[in-house]
């Protein structure tokens, strides 16, 4: 195969500063310590990151015909990733966002929805997108065009080439669960936050919310609970909570989508369950260390490296 995962879904340019106590009235200045643009979204954040930690990693997404498009294809170039499947969509904006991260980390954002929007896979794009083992739709709920029907049909297709399919989403409610229960059949691993688990199952707990998911069809959820680490529950039976790790946190933004590529590639390496969350969980620390949501993010060894030498919560 061409590739070891192909990254479907929302490509977004996030412009962050930090820290960010508040907004300046009328046309007034605040100074702060760090501005950064990154390759950001539920499929952006997760090519740079897999990309990052080794794997050949195909970028299927769209963005517009303007200098953000450009920033986020020479970006991914750069990184090596193999952006020939991005689509560039002439009258419509770059997706982007601007996050203003406060001191606790919380990051209110202002987000401009544009080509990810547009996006959709068509069939004849097929044998290039699902020439990879595993294939990864990140961010429905903001993908209007592929959301739907276009994405049961996608999932299927993956899965009768034999891909293994993870999948994540953003923003998610309770209405969202209708563009995300048929999908679930077509899930090896559903890997939402718990909050997102919670809002669209209603279930409260994380044992009820992995049994309602695992019920819709999905083979296993892999759930993040922010400081708290993250749960595993298989069909198969097994179900493991693993604590966070220790770490001083600067920014959460893009920890989810660093969770997903670490998972992504602990799968790639084929690490049993506990490795992979624990892999997972080492390169979002990496990310929550520094601004954006690659920040911190080096390589595989040094992933390995850095988490070996973290305590984890108790």
């Amino acid at each position: 195969m061409r590739y070891d995962v192909s990254v479907i879904g929302l490509y977004i340019l996030d412009i962050l500063g930090r820290p960010v106590t508040h907004i300046p009235e009328r046309g007034n200045v605040e100074f702060i310590e760090e501005i950064r643009l990154t390759v950001a979204g539920t499929a952006g954040g997760v090519v740079v990151n897999t990309a990052k930690l080794g794997l050949k990693s195909l970028a299927v997404g769209a963005v517009g015909d303007d200098e953000k498009g450009d920033f986020v294809i020479d970006t991914m170039g750069r990184f090596g990733i193999d952006t020939s499947a991005m689509q560039r969509l002439t009258g419509v904006p770059t997706s982007a966002t601007i996050l203003n991260v406060r001191p606790n980390g919380d990051r209110p954002a202002l987000h401009v929805r544009g080509a990810s929007d547009h996006f959709d896979v068509a069939p004849a794009m097929y044998d290039q997108v699902f020439d990879a083992p595993i294939v990864h739709l990140g961010g429905t709920g903001l993908l209007k065009k592929l959301d739907g029907p276009r994405s049961v049909v996608l999932l299927q297709e993956a899965k009768k080439r034999g891909c293994t399919v993870t999948f994540d989403l953003i923003a998610a409610s309770y209405e969202t669960r209708e563009l995300v229960l048929p999908l679930l059949p077509h899930i090896d691993y559903f890997m939402p936050s718990i909050e997102e688990a919670r809002d669209m199952s209603r279930q409260a707990s994380v044992q009820d919310c992995a049994a309602f998911y695992l019920d819709k069809g999905a083979k296993t959820c892999v759930f993040t609970l922010g400081g708290d680490g993250a749960y595993y529950a298989s069909a198969d039976g097994t179900r493991m909570h693993v604590p966070a790790y220790d770490i001083q946190v600067v920014d959460t933004t893009g920890c989810g989508d660093g969770f997903d590529a670490g998972f992504i590639t602990a799968l790639h390496h084929k690490m049993n369950p506990e490795q992979a969350v624990l892999f997972a969980q080492g390169v979002a620390g990496l990310v929550a260390s520094g601004l954006g949501s690659d920040a911190g993010v080096k390589s595989f060894a040094h992933t390995l490296e850095t988490a070996a030498g973290w305590r984890r919560k108790s």
